[in-house]
């Protein structure tokens, strides 16, 4: 006489149910993208880049917001400026208020003042900052709360700044890792909403003190490895369902597909050559 025994196992929990949320982004034409300066160590004025081939793949990115039902408004990009193309560094626009960037850099000072233009043409409160700081490059809204990098770009005063503009939490964290210069590189938020706030980021990234906020506020948050940041896989753009990420960041592409998202990979490799990827040419309005 024989014993059967019954094992349970325990299933896998599934993903939750994602939602889209409509978002409107600004962003500039690559038209005169070129590396001839360095600034970050992703750039190489050495190696030769292919403006038109720039130009294709945010193309590219560009009609796949469309796709997406995103409303997408464009400002003219400015000879002489080839980093415009990476809008997030333009401001922060959050409940209509446009924060203003000023920049560390000398040779992107002059994006600050053509963003903010472009800002009162579209009926934003422009508010001019005192502070150093590169826009949304550093600034994250998840919920309620700003996240807000520095350590390489933005002064920490820029930080209380945004907080008495928009009345907002503010938290600061630190960068340690100069491939990592601008929190949106570490940082990828997934679901801004209040509530259902989520985020995926390189821990590597962060000083202790930074890692410890991150750990407490997000303990779900996706940790993506070394090898999907330094494609700058993190620099992502999402509306709560739909990721746009690096076509490259295959592994990072896999945990979003495990957490319940539809993650839409695109090549932005020559832009990469100037250190910005998906979310670096994406400005999120916020009216």
């Amino acid at each position: 006489m024989s014993t059967v025994i019954e094992t349970q196992t325990t299933p896998t929990p599934a993903a939750p149910e994602r939602t889209a949320s409509k978002k409107t982004v600004l962003m500039c034409r690559p038209e005169h993208f070129t590396v001839v300066y360095q600034i970050n160590p992703w750039m190489d004025p050495a190696k030769p880049t292919d403006t038109a081939l720039a130009v294709a793949q945010w193309q590219t990115l560009h009609d796949t917001y469309v796709g997406l039902g995103f409303d997408v408004h464009l400002i003219d990009p400015v000879e002489g400026l080839p980093d415009m193309v990476y809008a997030a560094n333009g401001g922060t626009v959050i409940d209509g208020i446009a924060y203003g960037a000023k920049f560390t850099h000398a040779q992107r000072a002059a994006e600050g003042p053509a963003y903010m233009e472009w800002f009162r043409r579209a009926g934003f409160d422009v508010r001019e900052p005192a502070e150093t700081n590169e826009g949304e490059g550093d600034f994250l809204l998840v919920g309620d709360v700003v996240l807000a990098g520095t350590g390489f770009r933005s002064d920490g005063a820029s930080h209380e700044e945004l907080a008495r503009i928009t009345g907002r939490e503010v938290v600061t964290l630190t960068l340690v890792n100069p491939s990592f210069y601008h929190l949106d590189t570490a940082i990828a938020v997934l679901d801004s909403r209040p509530g259902q706030e989520h985020i995926a980021y390189l821990p590597s990234a962060f000083d202790g003190p930074s890692l410890e906020i991150l750990r407490e506020r997000y303990p779900d948050a996706i940790l993506v490895s070394e090898e999907d940041a330094a494609v700058l896989g993190l620099n992502s753009y999402s509306d709560g369902r739909n990721v746009v990420i690096a076509a490259r960041a295959t592994g990072f592409e896999r945990q979003l597909r495990d957490a319940g998202y539809h993650p839409i990979g695109v090549d932005l490799s020559e832009l990469l050559l100037g250190g910005g990827g998906v979310k670096c040419c994406t400005l999120e309005l916020r009216r």
